[in-house]
């Protein structure tokens, strides 16, 4: 009988439940949504490790796996209400940190508004650094259609944050 592979996330799972829970943390700003999914990003992780052929125990690969759940998360969140606004913003300069900071949590803010597809868009995008064909890839998308998705997503963004502001 063969040990058990999974027994190695298990090894490290102090060393990496901070960096995969801050992940997703950052990302849903809602903490009891970020610890169901890590705990499903966990188990996701410990049914992969049992496979023949399993991946490489990384902490690069569980965030992989973590940004999966959250996209997954968000697709379920956009078939149950179908009723979606977009997103899209540019931050001007601005030379006082405080100023900058308000500026963060205010886009925060209308990204949290937007549907579960441009938020998912947006945050791949954008806040990941992902380019278009892993985003799309990501989000089980065409890379076309994730490019059409990105444009309504900013223009949404932009009307929503300027809303704000006035």
């Amino acid at each position: 009988m063969r040990p058990d592979p999974a027994l190695g996330l298990l090894a490290r799972y102090d060393e990496v439940l901070p960096q995969v829970y801050g992940y997703l943390l950052a990302r849903c700003r809602v903490a009891a949504l970020a610890e169901d999914l890590t705990a499903e990003t966990f188990l996701a992780a410990v049914a992969a490790l049992r496979k023949p052929g399993a991946p490489v125990l990384t902490v690069g690969w569980l965030i992989g796996v973590a940004r999966h759940k959250l996209a997954d998360h968000w697709r379920r969140e956009e078939r149950e209400r179908r009723g979606l606004v977009a997103l899209d913003g540019e931050a001007e300069h601005v030379e006082d940190p405080w100023e900058v900071h308000l500026d963060v949590m205010a886009a925060h803010d209308v990204l949290a508004e937007l549907g579960p597809h441009h938020r998912a868009a947006l945050t791949l995008r954008y806040l990941d650094g992902l380019p278009v064909p892993e985003v799309a890839d990501c989000l089980g998308r065409t890379v076309h259609a994730t490019e059409a998705l990105l444009v309504r997503a900013r223009g949404a963004f932009r009307k929503t944050y300027q809303g704000k502001e006035g």
